[in-house]
């Protein structure tokens, strides 16, 4: 359920050449994508992490710790729907983010999307993880698989399909771990 070690040293790599400050990550899980990212942000840099479960995440905290970079975090314990609700009624995060990335309820990806893409910058990044689905995407409809991938399938493909119509963002999907979409906001 983690980022791919690849994926985690790309992301760090990106974050660095992007000269990303203030991010956010919905979903958190042990905090792997989390610790690359902090890594990757100047010692000012900020993340807001949004999970449901505060166990999962304070089980990669003391690794977060070592490394020095648990004061760039700020995790809230709550789903991201309300979180991103509010920051969006409130007109002054509109257009903070330099990067958003998300790795959590695919069902609800294209919610976020309707949501962040307001809060990350013009040229700003946002990166959705999972978006290959073990290659379901691309399976035939007949293919053997399991319920939980099969109840997800539909959901990432409508959201693959709804990146590529999105004139506000430009995409580049990359074949790491399981699949990453890159979105870059245009306008």
């Amino acid at each position: 359920m983690a980022t791919s070690a690849h994926a985690g040293q790309f992301l760090n790599m990106l974050l660095k050449l992007v000269n990303a400050k203030n991010t956010m990550e919905i979903g958190v899980f042990t905090g792997y994508s989390l610790l690359a990212t902090a890594l990757a942000l100047p010692d000012d840099g900020k993340i807001l992490a949004i999970d449901t479960d505060r166990v999962t995440y304070e089980m990669g905290l003391p690794i977060i710790e070592k490394a020095g970079v648990a004061h760039k975090i700020e995790f809230r314990e709550d789903l991201a729907m309300p979180i991103l609700d509010q920051m969006i009624a409130d007109k002054k995060y509109h257009g903070t983010f330099d990067f958003i990335f998300v790795d959590a309820d695919k069902d609800n990806y294209i919610n976020y999307h309707k949501r962040i893409i307001d809060l990350v910058k013009v040229g700003g990044l946002i990166g959705y993880d999972n978006t290959l689905w073990l290659g379901s995407v691309v399976a035939p409809p007949d293919a053997p698989m399991k319920p939980h991938v099969q109840y997800y399938k539909d959901f990432v493909l409508e959201f693959n399909k709804a990146l590529a119509v999105d004139s506000r963002i430009e995409i580049c999907m990359l074949p790491l771990g399981d699949g990453m979409t890159l979105c870059r906001r245009i306008n």
